[in-house]
C-alpha cells in the first residue's frame, strides 16, 4: 500500500509542476487539492512559450495520459530559432531547414494550463488562495490563506515558485544572485503593433546577442510576442536605478542607452510593449543545497531549485519533479511517507544540481563577448 493512501494532499501553487502532480496523484485515487493565489486561470498574462523535453516534461504528460491533448495543442515550428547579432543580421536560420525535426516541441503556457486543469476533477483547484502560514496540526498541517480561509492536510507540497513562501519551512538556504538581470515585456497583436519584429520572428524565436547583452523574443499562438533583455548588473540595480519600469518612455530611453549601437528595429519591442515591463533579477540555488526530509512536507519546481532560464529547463524540471515525486509517494516500496519524500528529494537535488551547472555556464557564456560563437556551436551540436 502506498504511504499516502487515505491521506489528504495539499499542493500550494497551480503552475505546471503543481497541476501535473495533482493529475498524477488523482489518477490513482488520491485526495488532492491545489491552492492557487490567482483569482482565476486568466488572472495574469502568460509569459513565453515552453519547450517540453522528451525525457522530462513530455515524460510526465505521457504518464498523466495527456500526450494526445498536448499533440493537439502544441505549435509546430514554434521551436525554430533565428540567431542574430545586434545589427539584426541573421547568422543562423532554422526556418531554412525544411527537414527541421521537433525534439523540443513548443506549447503556449495557456493551452498547457488548460490541458492540465481540464484533466482534474471539478473543484480540485481552489482559486484565490494566497498562502500565509503553515501550522503543525497532529501529524499534518493547517494552511492559512490571505482570504481568511484555512485547510487541513496530511501532506503539503510546495509548488509555489521562485518566491516560495513554504521553502523556509523546509530549508533556510536561499538562492543567490546569478549576475544577470532580465527585463520582460509583452507585445499584443504583434503583426500590427511591431510588424518588423513580427516578420523576423516567423512564429518562432529570435536570440540576439552583442556587447555581452542578450535579447530573446518568442512568438505566441495568440498573436502576441514575449521578449526578455539580459544584462550583467548588480543585484539591486533595478531598485537603485530609479527607473519606473511601468513607464514606457523611461524604458525606451534606458534601452537606447544600455543597448547603444543596436539596430533601431529592436526599439519596436519597447515602444509597443502592451503592459508594464517586469524586472527579473536572475537567481540560482546553491549547487550543494541539502536538508533533512520531513514526513509531511516537500517541495518541487522553482521553489526547490530556482535557476536562470538560459538552458530552457525550468518547466521541464518542475514536471519531472512531479513525475518522480508521484512515483515515490505512490510506491509500495517505502515504509513511510518520510522515506518516500527523502528518496524523491535526494534524486531531485542531484539531478537539478547537474542542470544548474549547465544553466550557469550557459548564462555566463551568453553574456560574454563570444556569445554568438558559443550558441552557434551549441546549435550545431543540437
Amino acid at each position: 500500500m502506498s504511504t499516502i493512501k487515505n491521506k489528504k494532499i495539499a499542493i500550494v501553487g497551480g503552475g505546471p509542476g503543481g497541476l501535473t502532480l495533482a493529475r498524477l496523484l488523482q489518477q490513482r485515487g488520491i485526495d488532492v487539492k491545489v491552492y492557487e493565489r490567482d483569482e482565476h486561470k486568466d488572472a495574469r498574462p502568460k509569459g513565453a512559450t515552453l519547450d517540453l523535453h522528451d525525457e522530462s516534461g513530455l515524460a510526465a504528460l505521457r504518464e498523466a495520459g495527456l500526450i494526445e491533448a498536448f499533440e493537439a495543442n502544441y505549435r509546430p515550428g514554434a521551436d525554430k530559432i533565428r540567431i542574430m547579432n545586434k545589427h539584426a543580421t541573421i547568422l543562423l536560420d532554422e526556418h531554412l531547414n525544411a527537414d527541421h525535426e521537433t525534439h523540443r516541441p513548443e506549447i503556449d503556457r495557456g493551452p498547457l494550463q488548460t490541458i492540465l486543469l481540464d484533466s482534474l476533477l471539478p473543484g480540485t483547484v481552489v482559486w484565490d488562495s494566497q498562502f500565509l502560514t503553515l501550522i503543525p496540526q497532529n501529524d499534518g498541517w493547517k494552511l492559512e490563506f490571505k482570504n481568511g480561509h484555512s485547510a487541513i492536510a496530511d501532506v503539503v507540497i510546495a509548488a509555489d515558485g521562485a518566491n516560495s513562501k513554504i521553502r523556509p519551512y523546509i530549508t533556510p538556504i536561499k538562492p543567490t544572485y546569478s549576475g544577470v538581470t532580465c527585463i520582460e515585456g509583452l507585445v499584443y497583436h504583434s503583426a500590427t503593433a511591431s510588424p518588423g519584429i513580427h516578420q523576423l520572428l516567423k512564429d518562432g524565436k529570435i536570440f540576439a546577442f552583442g556587447d555581452e547583452k542578450s535579447l530573446i523574443v518568442s512568438a505566441k499562438g495568440d498573436g502576441s510576442l514575449a521578449f526578455y533583455t539580459g544584462c550583467k548588473k548588480d543585484e539591486f540595480w533595478g531598485k537603485e536605478s530609479g527607473i519606473d519600469f511601468s513607464d514606457k518612455a523611461q524604458i525606451v530611453s534606458w534601452f537606447k542607452e544600455e543597448y547603444a549601437g543596436w539596430d533601431d528595429q529592436w526599439l519596436e519591442l519597447f515602444e509597443n510593449a502592451s503592459s508594464a515591463l517586469i524586472l527579473r533579477p536572475q537567481y540560482c540555488v546553491p549547487l550543494d543545497q541539502t536538508w533533512d526530509a520531513q514526513p509531511n512536507l516537500t517541495i518541487l519546481g522553482d521553489a526547490a531549485h530556482l535557476m536562470p532560464p538560459y538552458a530552457g529547463e525550468g518547466v521541464n524540471m518542475a514536471m519531472l519533479d512531479a513525475l518522480e515525486l508521484s512515483r515515490c509517494l505512490l510506491s509500495e516500496d517505502f515504509p513511510d511517507t518520510r522515506s518516500a519524500i527523502a528518496a524523491y528529494e535526494q534524486q531531485m537535488r542531484v539531478r537539478t544540481a547537474e542542470v544548474a551547472v549547465i544553466t550557469l555556464q550557459s548564462t555566463a557564456a551568453l553574456h560574454a563577448p563570444g556569445a554568438i560563437d558559443y550558441l552557434l556551436d551549441v546549435m550545431g551540436g543540437h
